[in-house]
């Protein structure tokens, strides 16, 4: 029996200190974790989406908060600046939506008017040859212009064509895009 207690107590203070050290190198390591994902992941798309610019976004990036979740915790938006002689000509900014494996990650461009000035897939997981061909330029160049009113597919009356085979994919970037736009508004007011 002591044996049994003498293991249990020792088993706690290995969980404990392993659990506390664990806490520890996740906060110390927080900050160097968002720059590589912000230097690896999202500044080739901002590069693909915004052009003509003397700053650098990723340094001048801006955490907007865009409104609350359901148990009332605010939600925040990276905002990333194009400017060039002080002017913000336009900006970048991720939105996600399901697509038909899992979450799409688009990075979209948008100018002071509300127009988009490009599309980059940051992250998916559609299926390879299918859906996986929403990363082509075929289909991100067709963004380029639109607007809210006409970032649909064009059989519902926007100028988005849908990949074929890959539906699903088609309507979640559509759809990612879409809810960036929607909040653009919003962020207008702060960026511009």
């Amino acid at each position: 029996m002591r044996d049994l207690i003498k293991m249990v107590v020792v088993l706690l203070v290995i969980c404990t200190t392993s659990g506390v050290v664990l806490s520890y190198v996740n906060e110390a390591t927080k900050a160097p974790r968002e720059y590589q994902y912000i230097k690896f992941v999202q500044e080739p798309s901002i590069k693909a989406v915004l052009s003509d610019y003397d700053n650098d976004p990723v340094k001048e990036r801006i955490k907007l908060a865009v409104g609350e979740d359901e148990e009332g915790n605010p939600i925040e938006i990276v905002v990333f600046p194009a400017k060039k002689g002080g002017a913000t000509q336009a900006i970048a900014y991720s939105a996600a939506a399901k697509g038909y494996h899992d979450l799409i990650e688009v990075m979209v461009g948008v100018g002071p008017e509300g127009k988009l000035t490009g599309i980059s897939i940051m992250t998916h997981t559609e299926t390879p040859g299918l859906g996986a061909r929403i990363v082509e330029p075929e289909f991100t160049d067709q963004f380029a212009g639109l607007d809210l009113d006409t970032t649909k597919l064009s059989a519902e009356g926007g100028k988005v064509d849908t990949l074929s085979g890959a539906t699903f994919s088609t309507v979640g970037v559509i759809t990612a895009v879409g809810a960036a736009l929607e909040q653009f508004p919003q962020i207008k007011k702060e960026t511009f």
